[in-house]
């Protein structure tokens, strides 16, 4: 860790702070961060990490791009906020620049990726009314096992995390699960109920530990949907926008969902902004007054959302994720080899990795171990107890990468 300046206020009362002051809803690493530049971060006292998690992968362009950065600032001054009673002159070519990257027809902006999700199951729920035909209050969408698509009633109503939906019910109807990665059962759902308008699926289970499906997978499920008339619909809220070593992680598989939704690092972590995405047919099922917000589609977002997506596009981040995530899991495999004590799985793709480090769900030793790579400079978070989630700026290189190894593989061992 390097030391700069100071800030007014320690760490230790920071988090003093928090835990008197918050709803005690988030269990964090006991690191305060203050600043962040590109890979780094910094805590009150000035200590230098690198980030290894990239606020969940909301920051694949780098901490505070200063093109993100200038524009926020430019449109910060003008004009941020109008709500969607008028027309403003950010978001249309917003919209024009995104559905032509991303090669569909319409968007509809929101601003949290789990508000994504929710207008994803409203839009294929009004879909199914209107162009398949079925019965009004009989529309089902099918999720799969482990999957995370947020916090809100509908999101953990798909959950079967006890610790997403416990104490949480009654829960939203309409809701069915399958396993994940499992195309038998997809088929069979599929086959047996005539009333099912979509399947919500992450291309890679993020917050499960990066759980990578088996290559044909996607393919194969959106094949399955088309043919019982059933809209596919991709959470690449994590998966995004340049993090697996693609645009979208369904870009693997050549597969294009019938409904997208995005988030994070849609605004390079710089504000909330998020999006879902489908042509006219599906799209234009929602009439004016059936679903909005008062914030999406904000000037502010809009101009921050087109420098974000620039970013990825002129930085050729997509294909650098690609080639520095080979080097990465190249390094973690030789620590598997070398301690398969320690380590019994390396997955992921692009710059979305996991560690599964050999010990039970309900351990602390993943905590423990990102405690001790923090003290070495270095902020990752576990997940489901024994997995240890790698995930950081896309923009990072590749000697930077080595040393962020270095530091893992030296911590790690010492367990």
């Amino acid at each position: 860790m390097m030391n700069e300046t100071k800030t007014a206020i320690s760490s230790k009362e920071a988090m003093a702070l928090e835990d008197r002051h918050g709803a005690h809803n988030y269990h964090p690493l006991p690191v305060v961060l203050s600043r962040g530049e590109g890979v780094f971060l910094w805590d009150p006292e000035g200590n230098r990490y690198f980030d290894f998690l990239s606020a969940y992968s909301a920051v694949n362009q780098g901490h505070c791009h200063p093109k993100i950065i200038g524009a926020l600032t430019e449109q910060a001054s003008t004009l941020t906020l109008t709500s969607r009673a008028f027309y403003n002159d950010a978001l249309g070519p917003y919209e024009k620049y995104i559905t032509e990257l991303l090669g569909y027809d319409k968007v509809l902006p929101m601003n949290s990726g789990v508000e994504g999700g929710e207008t994803a199951m409203k839009l294929c729920r009004k879909w199914a009314y209107e162009k398949k035909g079925l019965e009004d209050g009989q529309a089902k969408i099918l999720f799969a096992d482990g999957n995370f698509h947020g916090r809100t009633l509908a999101a953990i109503s798909a959950s079967n995390d006890p610790s997403s939906y416990n104490g949480f019910g009654p829960f939203v109807p309409g809701i069915s699960r399958i396993p994940y990665n499992d195309l038998d059962a997809l088929k069979e759902a599929l086959e047996s109920d005539p009333n099912i308008a979509g399947f919500m699926v992450e291309p890679i289970q993020g917050e499960a530990g990066v759980v990578v499906p088996q290559e044909g997978y996607l393919k194969k499920a959106h094949e399955l949907c088309k043919a019982h008339n059933v809209l596919f619909i991709a959470d690449e809220v994590q998966t995004g926008l340049a993090r697996t070593g693609k645009m979208l992680a369904c870009d693997h598989e050549g597969v294009k969902p019938d409904i997208l939704v995005l988030g994070k690092a849609l605004s390079g972590g710089v504000l909330p902004v998020s999006a879902i995405l489908a042509d006219d047919e599906i799209m234009l099922c929602i009439k004016p007054g059936e679903h909005g917000s008062t914030y999406g589609g904000n000037p502010l977002a809009c101009k921050v959302a087109t420098a974000a997506l620039e970013v990825l596009v002129e930085e050729n981040l997509a294909d650098h994720a690609e080639k520095m995530g080979q080097i990465f899991r190249s390094r973690m495999e030789g620590l598997q080899a070398k301690r398969p004590d320690l380590v019994t799985l390396v997955r992921g793709k692009g710059l979305l990795n996991a560690v599964v480090i050999n010990d039970t769900e309900d351990s602390s030793t993943a905590w423990d171990m990102c405690v001790a790579m923090s003290e070495a400079g270095l902020l990752a978070k576990p997940t489901h107890g024994n997995i240890i989630r790698f995930a950081p700026p896309l923009v990072i290189t590749e000697e930077q990468l080595n040393e962020c190894c270095d530091i893992i593989e030296t911590t790690l061992s010492k367990f």
